[in-house]
């Protein structure tokens, strides 16, 4: 790794951990996003969450080009490439609030999720080795504080645009006219606009002034170029610990996921009015807060990164638990303590998958990135076992009610083998560095 000062160090994870405010504000507007499009599209709880699928799928899409793209044009530039990218797909949601049209929006979220693909390839990789491997999960944690910070902000904010009175309007749908009824959904949608086209003027400005940022250069394929000339490995296939760690983040990602986007619509199911409902994402990010100062501070001269990602997994397992055997208030709050379970995956994950790979780092932390497709298939899939199991709970005579918040509840079970499977990485995955005992 070309060799810099601390001083431009701290400058490079300040600029970096503002890459990282930008695409937490993004991202976690999608708690607040799916109980909006349900209403204002008329959807079922798995459709709602495809606004998850369409940001988090374009991971999988984009990952690999944006790997080509940064050896190309360089990280400075592929990071404004990424937020101009960003900036176009937020002003494609003032035709979709003009359509009222469900996939127009999902294509404006894709395309975010697009831009915000070249962000991670770039940022993730960098920050991880700014410094010391052993200390990646430090810095990392720093990044993710930026993050949920952000998308606290981010759902205060779009929670009070898009969400206030949106019970009055539930209500009044059920009474009114066809034609009364699409121009209280029109009007609603048309709350979106505003603050989307404030949000593409902003990256747009960040797209531009980046390109004048003062970032070190840091080669990750030389990061670990010791250990990299040693090994007679010639391709990622032969890196099992690689694989698994892709895994582990897929699984990890679909958790944080439900954790953050599920919460409000789960506090609404269970009889919780908007009002107070659109604090809950909330709640998860302040919790995934705490821990990543804990980070900040214990790792790596008090806690190892196994160490911590190991009670993380076993935090997960116990609190989704705890959301099976409750209800209410303290079933919402298990939800949001998955946010301390959560926090420490990814720091962790990162630096334990990569290192060992020396010049296969770049191809490895793009199949990184595409993990996060995690978040595009495992959140629909507890929307549609929230679906079947309130079908079959109504059938058998349940109140509409009372079967949403039985069906969202008991739909919480999917997390627990995603946490199983963290678990496997932290005691065994990350030392599997060859694929026979030899």
């Amino acid at each position: 790794m070309t060799q810099v000062s601390k001083r431009s160090n701290a400058g490079a994870i300040a600029i970096i951990a503002g890459l990282f405010a930008i695409f937490g504000f993004v991202t976690w507007i999608n708690g607040t996003l799916i109980p909006f499009m349900k209403t204002i599209n008329e959807l079922t709880e798995a459709q709602s969450y495809l606004v998850a699928s369409a940001s988090y799928i374009s991971f999988v899409v984009m990952a690999l080009p944006a790997s080509y793209l940064l050896n190309k044009i360089g990280y400075k530039k592929g990071m404004s490439v990424g937020l101009i990218i960003m900036a176009l797909g937020a002003l494609v949601f003032i035709p979709a609030a003009g359509a009222r049209t469900y996939w127009i929006f999902l294509v404006a979220i894709f395309i975010q999720g697009l831009g915000m693909t070249i962000l991670q390839t770039a940022a993730n990789p960098y920050i991880t080795v700014l410094g010391p491997i052993e200390s990646g999960a430090k810095r990392i944690a720093i990044m993710g504080i930026s993050n949920k910070l952000a998308g606290i902000i981010a759902n205060i904010i779009f929670g009070a645009l898009l969400l206030t009175g949106i019970d009055d309007v539930k209500d009044k749908l059920g009474t009114v006219s066809d034609a009364e009824k699409g121009q209280l959904l029109d009007t609603m949608a048309d709350s979106v606009v505003t603050p989307y086209i404030v949000m593409a003027i902003v990256l747009f400005i960040f797209g531009i002034l980046i390109r004048k940022a003062p970032l070190p250069n840091v080669d990750v394929d030389e990061e670990d170029s010791t250990e990299a000339s040693k090994t007679t490995k010639t391709s990622i296939f032969q890196f099992p610990h690689l694989w698994l760690g892709v895994l582990t983040l897929f699984v990890y990602v679909g958790a944080e996921v439900i954790a953050g986007d599920s919460i409000i619509a789960y506090g609404l199911s269970l009889g919780f009015p908007a009002e107070y409902a659109k604090y809950f994402t909330p709640f998860t990010l302040t919790a995934m807060i705490f821990m990543y100062a804990l980070g900040v501070f214990l790792i790596p001269k008090y806690l190892k990164q196994e160490t911590a990602l190991k009670m993380s997994a076993v935090l997960g397992i116990i609190f989704s638990i705890c959301i099976l055997l409750t209800t209410g208030i303290t079933s919402v709050l298990f939800v949001a303590a998955l946010g301390i379970a959560n926090a420490l995956v990814w720091p962790a994950v990162w630096p334990l998958t990569l290192k060992g790979l020396g010049k296969f780092t770049k191809t490895a932390s793009a199949l990184l990135i595409m993990a996060i497709a995690g978040g595009a298939i495992i959140p629909p899939l507890y929307g549609k076992l929230v679906d079947a199991n309130k079908h079959e709970l109504i059938a058998s005579g349940i109140a509409e009610a009372d079967a949403a918040a039985t069906a969202a509840t008991a739909s919480y079970w999917i997390l627990i083998p995603c946490y199983a499977i963290i678990l496997f990485f932290a005691l065994w995955g990350h030392k599997i560095k060859g694929w026979s005992k030899k």
